[in-house]
């Protein structure tokens, strides 16, 4: 008799929470919504997240506050997102690197990235484009292959640092072709792709809206873009399959969560409406000047998207041997 009150007691009170989800979620939101970004304002992740915040007011009417909380490679924006009271009105412009590659790389990064979280969406992929100095003679990616494999060590990537997508993207081209290269770690994208230009690195992995000016100007040559298909608007630039990599992937990804315990109906209602902006013109238009390709999929699908993720970067991070200082 005590185990059947029991579980009628353990049912009526989910009843109770499914209808107080629900009915919180219908009236969503009334009032400011915090949307903490774990990077310094002006950025790719910061314009994305001004982007989608906008679209966010507009829709529902009211106001998605940006709250720029940088640093520690995004890990003190992201633990206090993951601390938030779950109730939808605390949002956190996760990425690549909030949840992929920091919770492997410092050791205590404060938080869990699947425990403590509620996925909500994918918004964005930015695929990685590998480019050479000018004066190299390397025409296509064997034959950079090629080249490191003649001289094992001697020849330099550029990053933006230790764990940043630059570096991954070196790393994964390194583990897939068994080649030698040496990471250059600088003080951010800016200064590693002026060190490819002048000729004191070799080669770099960067998005397509970082480097494709230079390439444009005629300062980096591209060899090849991380993407299913080339770029419209490049034509001649082929993909990684393309050049004979077909399982080489590495980009930068942005996307949405909230921290766990948010309501599912709430993470519905804004996984919706985060895909219905991603669809609209302008939207498209300004992801491609950013050199993103929109995604939008269901919070379980970017669910599994992320413990791929972590997965991927904590055995590449684990066998390259990579440590913040």
């Amino acid at each position: 008799m005590q185990k059947s009150y029991l579980a009628t007691a353990c049912l009526a009170c989910a009843i109770v929470n499914l209808w107080a989800g629900g009915a919180a979620a219908q009236n969503y939101p009334v009032k400011t919504i915090r949307l903490i970004v774990p990077y310094p304002p002006g950025g790719g992740n910061d314009l994305l997240a001004r982007l989608f915040g906008q679209k966010l007011t507009e829709a529902w009417g009211q106001q998605v506050i940006v709250d720029n909380r940088p640093g520690a490679g995004t890990t003190i924006g992201t633990a206090l997102a993951a601390r938030a009271t779950p109730d939808g009105y605390t949002l956190l412009l996760s990425s690549i690197a909030s949840h992929g590659v920091s919770p492997n790389l410092y050791r205590n990064p404060g938080y869990d990235p699947v425990k403590d979280f509620a996925p909500i969406t994918l918004l964005a992929v930015a695929p990685m484009l590998l480019g050479v100095n000018q004066a190299s003679p390397v025409k296509s990616v064997q034959e950079l292959i090629a080249l490191a494999k003649s001289k094992p060590g001697m020849l330099k990537f550029a990053t933006a640092g230790s764990g940043s997508p630059m570096h991954m993207g070196g790393e994964i081209f390194k583990d897939l072709t068994a080649i030698d290269i040496l990471n250059v770690p600088y003080s951010g994208g800016g200064p590693a792709l002026i060190s490819l230009i002048s000729g004191e690195t070799d080669m770099a992995f960067d998005t397509a809206a970082s480097i494709m000016t230079l390439v444009r100007a005629g300062k980096i040559r591209a060899l090849a873009i991380a993407r299913a298909s080339r770029l419209p608007e490049y034509p001649n630039i082929p993909t990684f399959a393309e050049a004979g990599l077909p399982a080489y992937a590495a980009n930068a990804w942005y996307s949405m969560h909230a921290p766990a315990g948010t309501p599912p109906a709430i993470i519905a209602k804004i996984n919706k409406e985060l895909a219905r902006a991603i669809a609209l013109p302008d939207v498209a238009e300004r992801l491609r000047q950013l050199g993103s390709d929109g995604v939008g999929n269901t919070p379980e699908q970017f669910g599994a998207f992320v413990r791929a993720e972590l997965a991927k970067y904590s055995r590449l991070i684990k066998k390259a041997g990579i440590k913040v200082e």
